[in-house]
């Protein structure tokens, strides 16, 4: 026992690469279908991904597309990902996706979820509006449910 570290394990495949690799098409399908059912653990991974590639199409520069275009596999992602996800989160500050948990896979009995990207038509749950931000001198506030 003693005071070994506490090791937390998000790899999900054999080595590195294979990760990367599986990240980048697991995000390719989501920005194409905006609804993928995955593991869990899978789920929770993609969600960093997801999240950071929304927010490159946001600034939506040059270094912004190139960096996307390394991490998506195909033309129609990018340009779903520039031309309608990147304007429609354009007010929300953060959290694009949302994790749901689902059943168990029959054949292992790993837990299964389902992601998805926020405020679309056909979502599963309904999520809070962005909260509306006002200038105040300097500094600006948030007002909303906080």
């Amino acid at each position: 026992m003693g005071n070994a570290p506490v090791r937390i394990v998000t790899i999900q495949c054999l080595d590195a690469s294979h990760n990367k690799s599986a990240n980048r098409t697991m995000v390719t399908q989501l920005i194409e279908h905006e609804r993928i059912r995955t593991t869990l653990p899978k789920a929770k991974e993609l969600r960093r991904v997801a999240d950071q590639v929304v927010t490159l199409a946001k600034e939506a520069t040059e270094s912004s597309r190139r960096r996307a275009q390394g991490i998506l596999r195909t033309p129609l992602a990018m340009e779903k990902l520039f031309k309608q996800l990147g304007p429609r989160y354009e007010l929300r500050a953060g959290g694009y996706t949302r994790v749901l948990k689902a059943d168990f896979r029959r054949g292992d009995g790993a837990e299964m979820a389902v992601i998805e990207y926020i405020d679309r038509p056909g979502e599963i749950r309904r999520s809070k509006p962005p909260a509306q931000r006002v200038a105040i001198g300097k500094e600006e506030a948030s007002i909303g449910s906080n």
